[in-house]
């Protein structure tokens, strides 16, 4: 680029620099809502969008160009921002009531730019029931990049703060967890760790429920992030990763990755996130439904059920403490690998298939599926049993998918029909089975 001032000479581009000293080239301005405070309802915003298209289209234009001409411009590469990407940030730094949004090609290029900002030697403390793939990324920085990793039950605050010094430098949590859905203590634990060490970030993935139903960054996290993949997009036909944070020198922080690498997420993948989080409220409250009769099914025929809006979940005023509601992914089990091996494979509505938040239902065995990158040694230690079932509940009707869980469990030998009702062939020994007030809302 010249450098000469002459008449005829462009107009000298102001260059940016990030926190590091290196050059930043254009990039969309971060916006933030006024006072982080929404105009409407949520339900509301989300459908409601501000764009200052040219020619006021209702639906965001898709930039589709790699370059874009002239100097010193907002834009002038898409890996370095583009506006169909801008418009869906700033509606999603909205929506998490978070100062900046970024997002990227997939959840887990969330948490490889997120860990970008530890350096060797820095401590991660997580949780002992964790996502397969976060697992496996983080097992690779301890082995490859000098980072000390540790395992903790994050369900239990002391725990945590036994582990927690001055070296920890970041607190990874899920809540609920998966596919155990234990539920964490975000404000308690955001509070521990910034008094340990005041730097230490806290970091949430809110996959499992959600802008709709949490917002970490009110609770005390620092960064939040989920797969777009999921429950935002809705349709499993585009993967996407979201983080966001009040912080606009974290916000930087984790810009700088993402141009560097070129991991932002493309313009035809950002309009179609953007429409699926259109339809967000409607579709979480019907799986949110199904879910939960499908959870007071299982619990009335004698199954051990892990879901955050039954009562007879261990942390449920926890949850809804923080929550706004239990999300549509549960798990249970049945006592017996073959026996959960048999379920999975006569259902018929629900797919067998990794991932959830879809319009349509999943199941699938975590330990054969999600979590298989998990030794199985790990797995036991952790007290992931092998016979879960996690089942992803979809917009169906829930008669329909009632009817198919209960075909697959008399097929598989879980259950059997009598003149009553349904009842469990088999009974754990030193167990009774357990009826349950089905009216219980949350």
């Amino acid at each position: 680029m010249s450098s000469s001032t002459g008449p005829s000479a462009p107009p000298p581009v102001n260059k940016t620099l990030d926190l590091d000293g290196h050059d930043l080239p254009p990039s969309p301005t971060p916006s933030s809502p006024s006072n982080g405070k929404n105009k409407y309802s949520l339900a509301t915003e989300l459908v409601y969008t501000e764009s200052n298209d040219q020619y006021n289209a209702s639906s965001v234009p898709i930039y589709q160009s790699a370059t874009f001409k002239g100097e010193g411009n907002e834009y002038d590469y898409t890996r370095s921002g583009n506006p169909t990407r801008t418009h869906l940030e700033r509606h999603l730094a909205k929506i998490m009531n978070a100062h900046r949004a970024l997002v990227v090609t997939s959840g887990m290029a969330c948490l490889d730019v997120i860990t970008r900002l530890l350096t060797p030697g820095d401590e991660v403390v997580t949780g002992d029931d964790l996502y397969g793939g976060s697992n496996r990324l983080l097992k690779y920085l301890s082995t490859h990049g000098g980072i000390v990793v540790r395992h903790v039950d994050t369900t239990n605050p002391d725990s945590v703060a036994a582990v927690l010094s001055e070296k920890t430098a970041m607190v990874l949590l899920e809540s609920p967890t998966n596919p155990l859905m234990k539920v964490v203590d975000i404000p308690t634990l955001s509070s521990l760790a910034h008094k340990a060490n005041p730097k230490s970030l806290v970091i949430v993935d809110n996959t499992m429920l959600s802008p709709y139903l949490q917002n970490p960054l009110d609770l005390g996290a620092d960064v939040v992030y989920e797969s777009g993949t999921k429950y935002l997009s809705g349709h499993h036909d585009v993967m996407a990763g979201v983080m966001a944070t009040n912080s606009p020198e974290l916000g930087d922080k984790l810009y700088f990755p993402i141009n560097a690498s070129g991991c932002g997420l493309s313009p035809f993948d950002s309009w179609l996130l953007l429409r699926g989080i259109k339809t967000l409220a409607v579709r979480m409250e019907k799986q949110q439904a199904n879910a939960m009769a499908i959870a007071r099914y299982l619990e009335s025929n004698g199954f051990k059920v892990r879901y955050p809006g039954l009562k007879s979940h261990p942390q449920y005023d926890l949850h809804w403490s923080q929550a706004r509601g239990a999300g549509a992914v549960l798990a249970f089990e049945t006592g017996s690998t073959t026996i959960s091996e048999r379920i999975v494979a006569a259902a018929k509505i629900f797919a067998i298939s990794v991932s959830f938040g879809c319009v349509n239902s999943l199941i699938s065995m975590p330990c054969r599926m999600s979590h298989a990158s998990i030794d199985p040694a790990t797995r036991k230690e952790r007290a992931l049993p092998e016979d879960i079932i996690r089942l992803c509940i979809g917009i169906e009707d829930v008669g329909d998918l009632l009817d198919d869980l209960q075909q697959a469990l008399v097929r598989a030998g879980a259950v059997k029909i009598t003149p009553d009702g349904i009842e469990p062939l088999e009974v754990p020994e030193g167990e009774t089975k357990k009826t349950r007030d089905l009216t219980d809302e949350p």
